[in-house]
């Protein structure tokens, strides 16, 4: 009974944080909706509206992280994990939630002792500037809260009791030690490696390696770390992020991603791996809406895996195929990972996207190849005649006009991107609304809309001290050197460059590694001749292959979850696509050094 009460507590909980999170991004969008509204409609500003909705998205993130130490989003590193015995499996567990609550910790003391130390109030809503720690000191506190509760209900409570020791004992013994022999920026990131492999949530690890990193010597204390954290997460660009995922959500309750289906169906189900082609076809249509390479593997996992089973494909070509389609949505428009880019490396996001449509083309190509050369004979449809595919396409037309409102919008300069996202937000919502979806199913896209944009909010925050520690530690003079190393002229400095990027992509997420090595080699790369544009697009097809590698490879972990497939299976399944992949990557790269100056 004891065990009941806990578990049911827990959930509630959980459910609590995701109402309040899907309630502030309500509150979000409306907010920059209707700053929008008054500068078309009325020509006039809406005083406040950008530190409102910059607010707004702290809080969201505050709410939602300490929903983020399990699921897809959690980042968690199982492979090796799962390869233990049990005692070993056990004994991780204990380990990397020692990570999560040595990194709440950091967020509870940080914040603590920065809401006591910072002064002032915010310029146009006047609202104490001590209250942006508070609110992830009080995050810190949920996310040790929640995870009391989720061990007490699996009956493991004095497993976490055992990782509050470990966590404590760290702390202490580093404080005895002293400063380390290594750089603070090294330790940081050994330390959040060790934290990956023993299980740990990525962000949780990494927050938990830059607050060990100022026990031995760093600069970085915890309040400057919270500090640092917060204000990696409050750019206005990345309001953008909720509102693509709350889109791309919207677009598949509504039956408006499924209307994509049929007509991807009607245009290639008839040729050799049908099935599997039109997998990839509607992968590359709802890229143009999603902008979530997760969101499109976890959609692809639910509506084509039991399709392409039933043609002949083993549980995990079934699931290659659909973790491989969905590299595609991080690079063809609307792309958070290009949001990312731009707002760490100060480019262009219009001309981002414009190398996204290329770049993505030259991927879908490369991966239609790769599909028909490994095809199932069995795997064909009746081709459809001239009515059914005017049929389907007009059917599509509703989930089309999404890509026209986003990328036209951001090209021609009408609208700001976080404007653009926020509008498609808003017609995703009117197009649920005119198929008549229910009062449940919309509050529960809103609910995983803020979810994941907490997650992701969450990720970018934790990222940003150990950027700031890779700084202090000169990281761009040492990468420098090395991309120099072997050559100075523009194919040796992009072959360079593209080497470090595959290694780092195997350990870091793309957006930790977009976070940290954009603003490094972008201007590197560039000073040798290579336009900034052509190497961000390269960069995020290298970093975005990387969903298909272990050890990270979070799109292979997204599609094992939804089909319940080993890891493992689908990391070998997936060989002949990455190596589609990787032959699109060169290319893209030739065509960079032909534009070379």
């Amino acid at each position: 009974m004891p065990h009941l009460t806990s578990s049911h507590t827990a959930r509630q909980l959980r459910r609590a944080l995701r109402v309040a999170c899907g309630a502030v991004l309500l509150l979000l969008l409306a907010c920059v909706l209707l700053a929008v509204a008054m500068r078309y409609l009325f020509g006039a500003a809406l005083f406040g509206s950008d530190e409102a909705a910059l607010w707004l998205f702290l809080l969201l993130i505050a709410l939602g992280a300490p929903l983020a130490s399990e699921g897809a989003l959690a980042l968690r590193f199982d492979l090796g994990v799962s390869m233990l015995p049990r005692r070993g499996q056990v004994m991780a567990g204990v380990v990397a939630d020692a990570f999560i609550l040595g990194s709440a910790l950091v967020l509870i003391l940080g914040g603590a002792q920065a809401t006591g130390a910072i002064g002032g109030i915010s310029p146009a809503l006047g609202l104490p500037e001590w209250l942006r720690p508070a609110l992830f000191a009080v995050s810190g506190a949920l996310a040790v809260l929640v995870l009391g509760l989720a061990r007490k209900a699996e009956g493991r409570f004095p497993a976490v009791l055992g990782s509050a020791a470990l966590a404590g004992g760290t702390v202490l013994a580093m404080n005895l030690v002293g400063p380390a022999e290594l750089s603070p920026s090294l330790l940081a990131a050994l330390v959040a490696l060790a934290g990956l492999f023993v299980g740990a949530p990525l962000p949780h690890a990494l927050l938990a390696g830059a607050g060990i990193a100022d026990l031995s010597g760093g600069t970085l204390p915890p309040p400057a770390l919270v500090a640092s954290a917060i204000a990696g997460m409050s750019k206005f660009l990345l309001l953008a992020v909720p509102f693509f995922l709350l889109a791309g959500g919207l677009l598949a309750t509504s039956g408006a991603a499924a209307a994509l289906v049929r007509c991807a169906a009607s245009l290639v189900g008839h040729v050799r791996g049908g099935i599997a082609q039109t997998t990839l076809l509607t992968g590359t249509l709802f890229s143009g809406a999603s902008g979530s390479s997760i969101a499109n593997a976890a959609f692809g996992a639910r509506t084509f895996a039991p399709q392409l089973v039933a043609r002949g494909y083993t549980p995990a070509e079934a699931g290659a195929i659909i973790a491989a389609t969905s590299t595609l949505d991080n690079v063809i428009p609307p792309s958070i990972a290009f949001l990312l880019l731009a707002g760490a490396a100060n480019l262009s996001v219009g001309r981002l996207l414009t190398g996204g449509f290329v770049a993505g083309a030259v991927m879908a190509i490369a991966l239609a190849f790769a599909i028909r050369w490994r095809a199932r004979a069995s795997d064909r449809q009746p081709r459809a005649d001239a009515a059914e595919r005017r049929a389907a396409l007009l059917g599509a037309l509703p989930a089309f006009g999404l890509g026209v409102v986003v990328v036209a919008g951001i090209r021609i300069g009408l609208v700001t991107t976080t404007e653009a996202a926020a509008l498609a937000a808003a017609y995703t919502v009117l197009l649920a609304l005119w198929t008549r979806i229910d009062g449940r199913s919309l509050a529960g896209a809103f609910m995983d809309a803020a979810a994941e944009s907490a997650a992701i909010g969450f990720l970018i925050g934790a990222s940003t001290p150990l950027a700031f520690l890779l700084a202090v530690d000169d990281a761009a003079g040492a990468l420098g050197a090395l991309v120099e190393g072997g050559g100075t002229g523009a194919w040796q400095v992009l072959l360079a460059a593209n080497l470090i990027l595959l290694v780092a992509g195997l350990f870091l997420d793309i957006g930790v590694a977009i976070l940290l090595l954009g603003p490094i080699l972008v201007p590197i790369v560039a000073a040798h001749g290579v336009d900034p544009i052509d190497f961000g697009v390269i960069l995020v097809v290298n970093l975005m292959i990387h969903g298909l590698t272990p050890p990270v490879g979070i799109l292979v972990y997204v599609v094992s979850a939804a089909t319940k497939v080993r890891p493992s299976a689908l990391f070998r399944a997936v060989l002949p696509y990455l190596g589609a992949l990787l032959g699109a990557l060169l290319l893209l790269c030739i065509g960079a050094l032909l534009r070379a100056r």
